[in-house]
């Protein structure tokens, strides 16, 4: 999921974005995988509707990942995005959301970037959840971005990335293989995250 948030006499208005099923593409086409974010899609929008004092001010819009368009050209004050890179590089899309980002910012808007962290490029066709800071990094600064900071907030040193099904592995997914003992992956944790702060220019 990615948001945008613009200014509003109250505070903070925002967008939650999603993508449907039916955009998954590379592998995930599949049955289970469409199942799986109806379902995260339909949990997102009930926790919404049951907690109206906190996300009365947001607007689920569902973009195509290919094509996005996340609201009118300088509308937005910040966009933020947690754990969407790989997907979008391993489907060929990062491009495409980069531009789409810096396209909605306002000139000095902010862009916030959580992913799980390699410690090395990682070819797209090898992504299993992990990208480098660099991967990121030249993404962004492709599309006009600069980087602004990083922090350390989201980093775990307990993670080692060796897992058997990737990053997925690890909690809150923990898809760990039949017979493997899921305590191991709780003791490690969720992924080693970067956060990266970028601006787009104010000229």
């Amino acid at each position: 999921m990615a948001g945008t948030l613009r200014s509003s006499p109250r505070g903070c208005a925002a967008k939650a974005v999603w993508w449907p099923p039916s955009t998954i593409r590379h592998g995930l086409a599949n049955e289970r995988a469409a199942a799986f974010f109806t379902r995260q899609n339909q949990a997102l929008r009930e926790r919404f509707t049951a907690q109206p004092a906190l996300f009365d001010q947001v607007r689920i819009i569902e973009v195509d990942p290919a094509a996005p368009v996340y609201g009118e050209p300088g509308s937005a004050d910040a966009v933020l995005t947690f754990r969407n890179l790989h997907g979008w590089m391993r489907n060929g899309q990062a491009d495409e959301q980069m531009a789409a980002f810096f396209a909605v910012l306002r000139p000095g808007g902010l862009l916030g970037i959580e992913q799980h962290r390699a410690l090395a490029d990682v070819p797209v066709e090898e992504i299993d959840g992990y990208v480098s800071e660099a991967q990121v990094i030249a993404l962004a600064e492709a599309a006009g971005f600069v980087l602004e900071a990083r922090s350390e907030i989201n980093a775990n040193p307990r993670d080692d990335r060796d897992h058997p099904n990737g990053v997925w592995t690890l909690p809150p997914t923990l898809n760990v293989p039949e017979g493997e003992d899921p305590a191991v992956y709780r003791a490690i944790g969720e992924s080693d995250r970067m956060t990266l702060r970028f601006r787009k220019p104010k000229a």
